[in-house]
């Protein structure tokens, strides 16, 4: 399997978060480095068609992102910053009322991807009561859900203790070998270059460095990314595209078609709130969630079939 991204830009008013970048994937991990505001989080919501790309395009297996966005979203699996949990819900509901927005899930499929994170304790937990790790945990185990053939993880490793870290880079290391594809945004070095099978380096938008697994070395990671005095100068070009990035996003929010969210209106029944629901396209879940609860959120939870007191 191979994923590319070709000639990817994107900018928000004068600021360039991708710049004309390109890469070339194959099935294992492929890890993501870059100061702040060098468009790592820009490229995740370009590969999970959330975010359309200016200029450029993004291939699986030479499928194009924009042939069927909502069959790109039933290949991949997202796990970023928010959780988007309902706090009323179980953690198995949870995930089977976020899985069935790309068909039927059982809960045996629940069980499965709670445990590839050896999370199955947590299925009868209320999420409002789940713990900071125990959230992550969650969230990774609904981007496992279906057994994706793309994973898009930013920063997987906050809020897991030593013995849930080391099992998520198992799995990782797993799906790679099963001919799966990871790509892992993440600012520890260390481990991501000890689990990449491929590094590329973001910078002020562009590509600063590609590198396959055997010539990964954390020390050329660094000097790529500007090394400390590097990326001091880096700061207020990171602050403008952390604000060009968020007040886009925002701007994107209410627009489906934009954010290629309408398909999701199809399955929630509740067109103006699809990027609310769809977790594969939505970093910033857990704000537009709430705002989705006020919406009425009943009837999408009624498709889930949760039970009526468990809705939120």
């Amino acid at each position: 399997m191979i994923l590319e991204g070709r000639g990817l830009a994107c900018a928000y008013g004068p600021t360039r978060a991708l710049d004309g970048v390109s890469f070339a994937a194959g099935d294992g991990v492929l890890a993501v480095f870059g100061p702040n505001g060098a468009g790592k989080s820009t490229l995740l919501r370009v590969l999970a068609g959330e975010r359309r790309p200016d200029a450029g395009e993004v291939l699986l297996d030479g499928v194009a992102l924009s042939a069927d966005r909502f069959a790109w979203r039933a290949r991949i699996g997202v796990a970023g910053h928010r959780s988007g949990l309902y706090a009323k819900l179980t953690v198995a509901q949870n995930l089977l009322f976020f899985a069935s927005l790309h068909g039927r899930t059982t809960p045996g499929e629940v069980r499965a991807a709670l445990a590839a994170v050896e999370a199955e304790r947590l299925a009868d937990r209320q999420a409002g009561a789940l713990s900071r790790g125990e959230r992550q945990l969650t969230t990774l185990a609904r981007a496992l859900m279906r057994d994706p053939e793309l994973l898009l993880l930013d920063e997987p490793f906050t809020g897991l203790d030593a013995s849930s870290s080391s099992v998520l880079e198992t799995a990782l290391r797993d799906r790679g070998r099963r001919g799966r594809i990871v790509v892992l945004v993440t600012h520890d070095i260390a481990r991501g270059a000890a689990l990449a099978d491929r590094v590329v380096v973001l910078r002020r938008g562009r590509k600063a460095l590609d590198l396959p697994e055997d010539e990964v070395n954390p020390g050329r990671i660094v000097a790529a990314m500007g090394g400390r005095e590097g990326q001091r100068d880096e700061a207020g070009h990171a602050d403008q595209a952390d604000q060009a990035d968020q007040a886009g996003h925002a701007g994107r929010a209410g627009q489906a078609d934009e954010a290629g969210q309408a398909d999701h209106a199809d399955h929630a029944g509740h067109a103006d709130q699809a990027d609310q629901a769809d977790q594969a396209g939505e970093f910033d879940q857990a704000g537009e969630l709430r705002q989705a609860d006020k919406a009425g959120q009943a009837g999408e939870l009624g498709q889930a079939r949760t039970p009526e007191a468990a809705r939120p």
